[in-house]
């Protein structure tokens, strides 16, 4: 049994998506956010940067694994399940998946921050963060012209990117024109394990969580 330290959050959900594509038996462990629970000694011991998601491997060794990336790719190796043990194709999702690491998660991230949560409106700042998000949709789009998965086959580089891609709303980015990152984000939306996997810890109301929120912007 395998112990998920969690809350709603896109990088919360790359791990509770692989536990669900993956098949595996997992514990949920909500952590309140906004309560500063991941900032608490007991959080820390299991991952001294104070963020989640962290799981816990009920293994012989009780293995603990934090940052998103790094638990995918162990829960990957752990069931030989969408992760390449070697090779080219190992490569290509590896390379995909730290594209979300390295830059789709964090301009999105910042996007979040400048369009919704930050008092004091810095149009310079969400311009760039926003034009930035939007140029690497462009890039999954491009890509994904001549594949049906980022990889080839379906793979936890899938997997991490839809967590971030499928919130673009939130960050005030439009897809319109992007048929190909489109089709991409609805055929993995349609996959009842990734649909399972984005409702861990707990299902998220979108309509109300977009009511009364500034308009979508095309960049």
């Amino acid at each position: 049994m395998i112990d998920l330290y969690t809350a709603a959050t896109p990088n919360g959900w790359k791990a509770s998506v692989a536990l669900e594509e993956m098949g595996l038996d997992y514990t949920v462990h909500s952590i309140n956010l906004m309560q500063g629970e991941q900032k608490k000694p007991e959080f820390l011991a299991l991952n001294p940067n104070g963020r989640i998601p962290v799981i816990v491997d009920g293994d012989a060794n009780g293995t603990i694994v934090f940052e998103s990336g790094a638990i995918m790719i162990y829960l990957a190796e752990k069931t030989g399940q969408f992760l390449p043990e070697s090779g080219p194709a190992r490569s290509q999702v590896l390379q995909w998946l730290m594209f979300q690491i390295g830059g789709v998660g964090p301009m999105m991230g910042q996007a979040n921050v400048f369009h919704r949560y930050l008092e004091e409106r810095i149009p310079t700042a969400i311009d760039r963060y926003q034009n930035e998000v939007r140029r690497l949709f462009t890039v999954l789009d491009s890509h994904l012209t001549d594949f049906e998965y980022l990889a080839g086959d379906y793979s936890i580089a899938d997997m991490a990117n839809w967590c971030w891609v499928r919130t673009y709303e939130w960050s005030g980015v439009s897809v319109d024109g992007l048929e190909h990152l489109q089709r991409w984000k609805n055929s993995i939306e349609a996959r009842p394990a990734a649909r399972r996997g984005v409702e861990v810890p707990n299902k998220i109301d979108k309509e109300a969580l977009l009511k009364g929120a500034k308009s979508v912007v095309t960049r």
